[in-house]
């Protein structure tokens, strides 16, 4: 049974950091894509970075980009979320995913869209005030 624990997140004030960790019992974080989403209140979940690859490659959201950072340990199957700079638009619960090790993913496809993921964690939440 794969379970995700995600852990990190808190309230802070804009231009503050946060790192965020997502725990994988059951499975292999190196084995297909996971990812990072958000879902602030009255707003879809967005995807907001993904690794793949064995950590060899990485996506981001446009509005994160070179802000957010995500890694990850094999050795803990953890995957991270390094957050700086961090703005009231970041406000929201953080939830990882992961796509089960069976699953295709074409090298044309989008990694930040919910459809590639079958494993999701139960979400942490992010305040950021101004």
């Amino acid at each position: 049974q794969v379970r995700l624990v995600e852990s990190g997140g808190g309230s802070v004030q804009a231009g503050d950091s946060l790192r965020l960790s997502c725990v994988a019992s059951g499975y292999t974080t190196s084995t297909n894509s996971m990812g990072w989403f958000r879902q602030a209140p009255g707003k879809n979940r967005e995807g907001v970075a993904a690794i793949w690859s064995g950590g060899g490659r990485t996506s981001y959201a446009d509005s994160v980009k070179g802000r957010f950072t995500i890694s990850q340990d094999a050795a803990k199957n953890t995957v991270y979320l390094q957050m700086n700079n961090l703005k009231p638009e970041d406000t929201a619960r953080y939830y990882c995913a992961a796509a089960d090790q069976a699953r295709y993913i074409g090298l044309l496809m989008s990694r930040l869209i919910e459809s590639v993921y079958d494993y999701w964690g139960q979400g942490t939440q992010v305040t950021v005030s101004s």
